[in-house]
């Protein structure tokens, strides 16, 4: 039996299609294809219905699952037993919202990359939250307080709301201009947005996006009021406008495994990570 056909075939029942599989691998679709048929090839019997909404198990494949995973658990802790004396060189996952990822983090890791060297983090930014149980991601900084009990990890900092524009559009408001919203996707499930439509119902929305950076570079260029987190506003330019409330704050928090917490490359990566928001709460509470 081949290793890596029972690799593909595992993140094939995990994410439920070829092509999400691919991407969690890194590999192309048809190097997937391939190996899910030779494995499936060399047992005797399919593993997978097909449909037009994906591939799911059939028993066989559900049977195989089961010592699939014991397998791959087993292939896990060999590597923890490797990893456990190591130094804190090596790859490591590291997943959060895109804002976050492209508004914040992003810039701030070069500390952490030239104290250790050995590093070679990965920061996925992603629209949906990956799963640090299916390990599509080894540490994640995540909105609100998770509720799996199976992750370990701390609260960050709070971040906290506010409208802000372009000095133009506030003095344009302050003289009696009309309101110009920048507001979100109707069918996004952004709370921020459902928040917005709820207090502002007949405002004027003049640009809408689910990216919030689109919508902090439309309020930078003069387009509009955005509500954004106080962080994605530092330093940007935009001033703030008191509109009323603002929506609760959001907490922080971060993430791991509880066989990653103790291993030295996850373990440096986190604390860097707890000192880097830690210092900043006032930009993220909107003190600064």
């Amino acid at each position: 039996m081949n290793w890596d056909d029972l690799r593909v075939f595992l993140a094939v029942a995990r994410h439920g299609t070829l092509a999400a599989a691919a991407r969690s691998m890194g590999v192309n679709h048809a190097t997937v294809s391939r190996r899910l048929a030779a494995f499936e090839k060399g047992l005797g019997r399919p593993l997978f219905d097909r449909d037009a909404s994906g591939l799911h198990l059939t028993a066989a494949g559900q049977a195989v699952l089961a010592q699939a995973q014991a397998m791959d658990e087993a292939a896990l802790a060999v590597r923890r037993l490797a990893d456990a004396g190591a130094e804190t060189g090596g790859a490591v996952r590291l997943t959060t919202a895109r804002a976050m990822a492209n508004g914040y983090l992003a810039a701030r890791l070069a500390g952490l990359l030239d104290r250790h060297p050995g590093l070679e983090v990965t920061l996925l930014a992603d629209t949906r939250i990956l799963s640090l149980a299916q390990r599509e991601a080894d540490i994640a900084v995540r909105l609100g307080r998770p509720g799996d009990t199976e992750l370990v990890g701390a609260h960050l900092t709070d971040i906290g709301y506010g409208f802000y524009a372009a000095p133009a559009v506030r003095a344009a408001l302050e003289a009696g201009g009309a309101l110009r919203l920048i507001g979100f996707d109707k069918d996004g499930t952004a709370a921020e947005g459902a928040w917005l439509a709820q207090h502002f119902p007949e405002a004027t929305v003049c640009f809408r996006s689910n990216n919030q950076l689109s919508q902090r570079a439309v309020a930078m260029s003069g387009g509009g009021v955005a509500l954004l987190p106080h962080y994605l506003a530092h330093g940007s330019g935009l001033q703030a406008l008191p509109l009323g409330a603002t929506p609760p704050p959001r907490e922080v928090w971060l993430m791991t495994r509880r066989d990653l917490a103790r291993l030295p490359r996850f373990r440096v990566v986190m604390d860097y990570l707890k000192a880097l928001y830690h210092a900043d709460r006032a930009i993220f509470e909107g003190a600064a």
